[in-house]
C-alpha cells in the first residue's frame, strides 16, 4: 500500500522555488519528482496525471476523515461538538505544507480549475460526513431547521475565513490576535446563538 507524504517542495529544494507559497499552480509532476528524488514517470505510473496527484493531496490534507470520525462519535455537549469541528478545521489549515489554503486559493482564482473539480467530486462525502451532525441536532430541536447547505456554511464560514486570513492578521496584529483555540470557542458560541431555535423570527 502506498503511503503518500506529499513531497511539496519548499524554497531551496531541488525543483522548488517556494512552491508551498505559490499554490497549486506550481505543483507539477516534474517539480514533485525533483523534490522527492524520483522520476516523473514513476509518479505518473502511481497517480496517472497531475490531477490524480492533486486529488490524493486533497484527500490527505482536507479534514474530511477528522469530520467523519467526529460525526461517528460526537461529544455529548453541543458546544463541545461545534468546538471540535472548528479545532479540526484549524489543525487542517495550519498543517504543513499548507495545502488547504492553496486549495482555496486555486478555487477562488479558477472556478473551473483543479480545486473546483476536486471539491465537486468530494461534496457528497463532505455532506455525508459533516451533514449528519447538524441534521441530528435539527431533528432533536437543538438547531433551527435551516437548509443543510446554509447551516453548514453558517457553521464553517467564520472559522474558515479566519484561518485563511490568520497569517496576515498575525503579521499585522501580533500578540493582540487571540489564540486559535480562543477564536474557535468564540465562533462556536456565536454559531450556537445564531442557530438556536429561539433565534427564529
Amino acid at each position: 500500500m502506498l503511503v503518500f507524504r506529499c513531497p511539496w517542495p519548499q524554497a531551496g529544494q531541488p525543483g522548488g522555488q517556494g512552491t508551498a507559497r505559490d499554490g497549486l499552480g506550481a505543483v507539477t509532476l516534474e517539480v514533485v519528482a525533483a523534490a522527492a528524488d524520483c522520476s516523473p514517470t514513476s509518479l505518473h505510473a502511481i497517480f496517472g496525471s497531475r490531477d490524480g496527484l492533486l486529488a490524493t493531496m486533497f484527500d490527505r490534507y482536507v479534514p474530511i476523515p477528522d469530520l467523519e470520525a467526529l460525526a461517528a462519535d460526537p461529544p455529548e455537549r453541543l458546544e463541545d461538538t461545534v468546538h471540535a469541528v472548528y479545532a479540526a478545521l484549524a489543525e487542517a489549515f495550519a498543517r504543513e505544507p499548507r495545502v488547504l489554503p492553496a486549495i482555496f486559493g486555486d478555487l477562488f482564482t479558477r472556478p473551473d480549475g483543479t480545486a473546483a473539480r476536486m471539491l465537486k467530486a468530494n461534496l457528497p462525502r463532505m455532506f455525508a460526513s459533516l451533514g449528519g451532525l447538524p441534521s441530528t441536532l435539527v431533528h432533536t430541536g437543538r438547531l433551527r431547521p435551516l437548509p443543510l447547505p446554509l447551516l453548514i456554511q453558517l457553521m464553517l464560514g467564520p472559522m474558515t475565513g479566519h484561518m485563511l486570513l490568520r497569517p496576515v492578521l498575525q503579521d499585522a496584529l501580533g500578540n493582540t490576535l487571540p489564540p486559535v483555540d480562543e477564536v474557535a470557542r468564540t465562533f462556536a458560541e456565536a454559531f450556537l446563538r445564531a442557530s438556536a431555535p429561539e433565534a427564529r423570527a
